[in-house]
């Protein structure tokens, strides 16, 4: 029994050393995170500042060139909207105008329906005064043609109606698209910027304030589109070429500090074309919606040949735009990081640039 006893007996363990319980450790780790039973999730790999700012600058500018798209499609929208309802607002006055048609025609048939419809010669035969009769059957055959004239009429305002039909039809289904597009540009543009808005999440306080600027504004440039000491029109600037661009000018300057909103076209907050378009509206000239658009709304001018109140293009797709103030600077809507502000061009690469005034 004894014997037995100790044969099933465990031999005592000894103590793990260092190294081993080390070991030990890392392998009970690592099976634990390779099954997900870590209990906090995977880790994600911490990122410098200047990392995460590289990573922003990128979603930021994917999120613009899907902004241009969400304004482009919206535009559209909007203008088959437009033509939709003028089209509804058409056929429902030619519907009334064929309303009254038919109420004549009903007219004229239930007087006919009254004389019975008895055949001219008869009518000439029975009548006791011919020569009255004839006088009749002349005004009765021109209100014959006129009859003709409003069936004719009627007719030719059932294909016009539904010829308007048709192309409310073709409206609405092209509506339709637009709307569609809209929907997936917005989710593209939100899901860049909620990225973004994670990245910036991760970082300290501190990290935070290297990432976007002691003010929050992005860093380089953005005193001026803040700090109220900073004049309007900085002394020496130069001037505009034309009226038309000065008043533009100093419209971007009178919307420094204004936030960065995508979609946005004023008067209180921009994306990057809505502030030119808005700039340009205030002085009475009418700009497309998208920067791919807006480089094509004006004369092509080179770097060498800037003047205040250009348009000037950043990005191979044309993807961001600001407006020329001299001395190498331009006002622009920067990113949801940064509100209006001055900066110079050379911080974004240069794609263009276009003279509308």
């Amino acid at each position: 029994m004894t014997v037995q006893v100790a044969a099933h007996r465990k031999p005592p363990q000894r103590p793990l050393g260092p190294t081993a319980r080390t070991a030990a450790t890392l392998a009970l780790a690592g099976a634990a995170t390779a099954a997900g039973f870590d209990g906090t999730g995977h880790a994600e790999p911490q990122l410098t500042p200047a990392q995460v700012k590289a990573e922003m600058d990128t979603l930021y500018r994917e999120a613009e060139v899907a902004t241009e798209k969400y304004d482009g499609a919206k535009e559209k929208a909007d203008t088959a909207g437009r033509r939709l309802s003028a089209l509804q607002d058409e056929t429902a006055r030619r519907q009334e105008k064929l309303n009254s048609a038919r109420d004549a025609l009903g007219t004229i048939a239930a007087a006919q329906y009254r004389d019975g419809g008895i055949d001219p010669a008869w009518q000439l035969a029975l009548s006791s005064d011919p020569d009255h009769y004839l006088a009749g059957a002349a005004l009765a055959e021109r209100a014959g043609d006129r009859q003709a004239a409003a069936v004719s009429g009627v007719r030719q305002q059932l294909r016009e109606i539904e010829r308007l039909r048709g192309a409310a039809r073709i409206e609405l289904r092209s509506l339709r698209s637009r709307q569609a597009e809209l929907k997936r540009q917005k989710k593209t543009v939100t899901g860049k910027l909620d990225e973004a808005r994670r990245l910036l999440s991760r970082l300290t306080p501190r990290q935070r304030t290297e990432v976007t600027g002691a003010d929050g504004t992005g860093g380089r440039a953005s005193r001026s589109a803040v700090d109220p000491r900073e004049p309007l029109e900085p002394a020496g600037s130069a001037a505009a070429p034309t009226a038309r661009a000065a008043a533009a000018v100093s419209y971007a300057y009178a919307k420094l500090g204004s936030p960065y909103v995508w979609g946005a076209t004023g008067p209180n907050a921009f994306d990057c074309s809505g502030l030119a378009q808005a700039a340009y509206r205030s002085a009475g000239i009418s700009l497309p919606r998208t920067t791919y658009a807006q480089i094509n709304a004006g004369r092509r001018v080179s770097r060498s040949e800037l003047q205040p109140g250009d348009l000037v293009f950043f990005y191979s797709g044309i993807s961001h735009v600001g407006i020329y103030v001299g001395d190498g600077r331009m006002i622009h809507a920067p990113n949801p990081s940064a509100p209006v502000r001055l900066a110079p061009i050379d911080e974004m690469p240069f794609a263009g640039a276009t003279r509308v005034a």
